[in-house]
């Protein structure tokens, strides 16, 4: 069999892999064996200072992901040496300044854009990661709220560790249906080892809560968030927290070896691929097995498509145990450790 390409051109070009096609000028699945897919990974419009001021839950005509749809896109290098600068500037733009309003790319980042594109890979979940400052923002509670009673988006909490009573803000995010809390240590700026942080995660474990990370530098964060990301951080909280389910968000970014020896060491510890080279998804899972392993694509930064395909290469293969891996990998791990049921058919 030939090697799969791992240069294309643009988003569409993805139809060149045995698995996508093209209907009515959008990139969709079609082999049954990629359908199913749970992405443990996305993101809605965040929003700070003033609330959220976008509707979060209607489509709109097209969404703009933060790499273009039009961009090259590279597997063999980490996701995000696929921007342009001015891409990188137009993100950076979008995140700070336009955060306070109703515009920009941002405004695209909803419900209803999410679930068209999962429509259109066939894939069973979704869960969505908030991120949350100690005051001046609530997007876990506006999240948890737009998504209630949905099967086919799951939504997590996000609890600073700073936060004014902490615990009780953990219940009240808990009684609206969080599934796991987001912990991004290079946005709420603090250190994944803080005693503060350390707390939360102990108040978690207690309410078997998982905590998800962003874990690593990606090298186009300020250099603050950078410093508070540093693998080295984390090895605190895996083993001081054995009670405490832990995902390796990204599975250490630009650190990703350091990430691997974590993820090993720790019962745990499980890693999300998304962002990953082709080779570093290969290689997360012949070292570590699909049972520590997740899909996740970091949407609306990346077309869920990019982190699929990866997947899908990466575990290609004839043999039952080859499909039984990327089962794991794509759903079943996640389905265990995060009680997901099968979703019924996302909802546009």
């Amino acid at each position: 069999m030939a090697p799969f390409p791992t240069r294309f051109e643009n988003q569409l070009d993805l139809a060149k892999l045995p698995w996508f096609d093209i209907t009515d000028g959008r990139l969709t699945v079609a082999d049954p064996i990629a359908r199913g897919a749970i992405d443990l990974h996305t993101h809605l419009a965040l929003s700070f200072v003033r609330g959220n001021q976008i509707d979060l839950v209607s489509p709109t005509d097209r969404v703009e992901l933060y790499l273009a749809a039009d961009q090259p896109l590279d597997f063999d290098i980490y996701v995000n040496r696929n921007f342009t600068p001015a891409a990188l500037q137009a993100l950076e733009h979008d995140l700070s300044l336009m955060s306070v309003t109703a515009g920009g790319m941002r405004r695209t980042h909803t419900i209803g854009n999410l679930a068209r594109d999962m429509v259109d890979l066939g894939m069973r979940a979704s869960v969505l990661l908030p991120i949350d400052f100690p005051a001046l923002s609530d997007n876990a509670g506006t999240w948890l709220d737009a998504t209630r009673g949905r099967g086919d988006i799951v939504c997590f909490g996000s609890v600073h560790p700073y936060k004014p009573g902490m615990e009780r803000e953990l219940d009240r995010q808990v009684a609206l249906g969080a599934r796991g809390i987001k912990v991004h240590p290079a946005v709420q700026l603090v250190r994944p080892d803080n005693d503060r942080a350390m707390r939360l995660y102990r108040a978690c474990g207690q309410r078997n809560l998982p905590v998800l990370f962003h874990c690593g530098p990606v090298d186009i964060e300020p250099l603050l968030g950078r410093y508070m990301s540093q693998v080295r951080w984390y090895a605190r909280a895996l083993a001081e927290c054995p009670e405490t389910t832990f995902v390796l968000g990204h599975t250490g970014a630009m650190q990703f070896e350091e990430a691997l020896r974590l993820a090993s060491q720790h019962a745990n510890t499980y890693v999300e691929l998304s962002s990953q080279s082709l080779p570093n998804v290969r290689r997360a899972i012949d070292v570590l097995g699909p049972d520590k392993c997740m899909l996740g694509s970091d949407w609306p930064f990346y077309h869920q498509a990019i982190v699929l395909a990866k997947v899908l290469i990466a575990t290609d293969g004839p043999s039952q145990a080859q499909q039984r891996v990327r089962r794991k990998v794509l759903s079943g791990t996640a389905e265990r450790l995060f009680g997901l049921a099968p979703a019924a058919p996302a909802q546009t």
